[in-house]
């Protein structure tokens, strides 16, 4: 398998259609696009916030814990015609096995579900190799925030 980058959420910032979610490290910042289901969940995962009854990630996290499955990590691992491909590996342990498994998912989905986990993100080689670096622009957007008189990072108002 390719070499693995990890990787955290450093922004987030509502687009016309959606969130933008920044990943990056001290290498590299890049974005991909959510639906804004996901981009409010993943903005409340971030506050450490809970809602009163659960959403679906929350769903998915309480059907992991009753079966006794672990999020081991997730790796976003392809791009293909501006459509990112991730992996969410989990493993299951109990008293008849011990197996591990990776299933396709979207990388919107399994953002919310490491951050809900508090699982590791990483990014393949052949992706982090294609994306650009748009450090730059997420430290314009932030001081734009800041002129604007919003003094808050993007994420942490909920989109």
């Amino acid at each position: 398998m390719d070499g693995l980058h990890e990787v955290r959420i450093v922004g987030l910032v509502p687009a016309q259609n959606g969130i933008t979610v920044f990943l990056g490290n001290e290498e590299k910042t890049f974005s991909i696009h959510v639906d804004h289901g996901v981009g409010t969940n993943i903005a409340i995962l971030l506050k450490g916030e809970k809602r009163e009854r659960p959403l679906t990630h929350d769903l998915i996290g309480l059907v992991f814990s009753s079966f006794g499955i672990t999020v081991e990590r997730i790796v976003i691992n392809d791009l293909r015609n501006d459509t990112y491909y991730a992996r969410l590996t989990l493993k299951a342990r109990n008293e008849v096995h011990n197996k591990i498994t990776e299933i396709d998912a979207r990388p919107s989905d399994c953002l919310a579900i490491a951050l809900q986990a508090g699982k590791p993100i990483y990014v393949a080689d052949r992706v982090w190799n294609q994306v650009s670096d748009i450090s730059s622009m997420l430290e314009r957007i932030k001081e734009k925030m800041e002129e604007e008189g919003e003094g808050k990072e993007p994420g942490e108002d909920e989109p």
